[in-house]
């Protein structure tokens, strides 16, 4: 779980690469951790964060728990960013006989994502080392290559210094 205080430095940060303080068990595993599928119920967002967790880095180390945790994560995030149930009201209808009817109507609204739910997500969701500094405290570095090619040398800037004598 993550630890109180500031974001831990990266370790090629660090100057002093001392023996972890915490002992760590190794438990050998063997087979492929089986990714659950994204229901197609979810809110779209939710969808993207969920799928957007099998992409990351840190997915490398998930066990089928943490699938399940990242699971009801999805499921709950789902919930809140959907239309929500507001009011229910009476709709009476009038037949051409002068009867009524009463049928109850339920309103639902999109609601804003309240800060004590938004809370509650950063703090699953940094258990799963969901953003940099989440994987910082867990120990987790992402050395993540990029396609970029190399930057070609200025070579007219060079031959304009050459010719001033600088």
């Amino acid at each position: 779980m993550a630890t109180r205080g500031p974001m831990p430095k990266r370790p090629e940060e660090r100057r002093r690469r001392n023996k972890s303080e915490t002992p760590q068990t190794t438990v050998e595993m063997r087979g492929p951790v089986e990714v659950p599928p994204p229901r197609r119920t979810w809110h779209k967002i939710a969808i993207e964060m969920y799928e957007s967790l099998e992409t990351s880095g840190q997915s490398q180390f998930f066990e089928p728990s943490d699938w399940a945790l990242a699971q009801v994560l999805a499921e709950s995030l789902s919930r809140d960013l959907k239309p929500q149930v507001i009011d229910v009201v009476d709709k009476i209808t009038t037949d051409a006989d002068g009867t009524s009817t009463v049928e109850p109507k339920v309103v639902k609204a999109y609601q804003p994502l309240k800060g004590a739910n938004l809370a509650a997500y950063l703090k699953a969701f940094a258990g799963l080392g969901v953003s940099e500094g989440d994987r910082r405290r867990i120990g987790i570095t992402i050395k993540r290559e990029t396609d970029k090619p190399a930057l070609a040398p200025v070579t007219a800037m060079d031959d304009a210094r050459d010719l001033l004598g600088g």
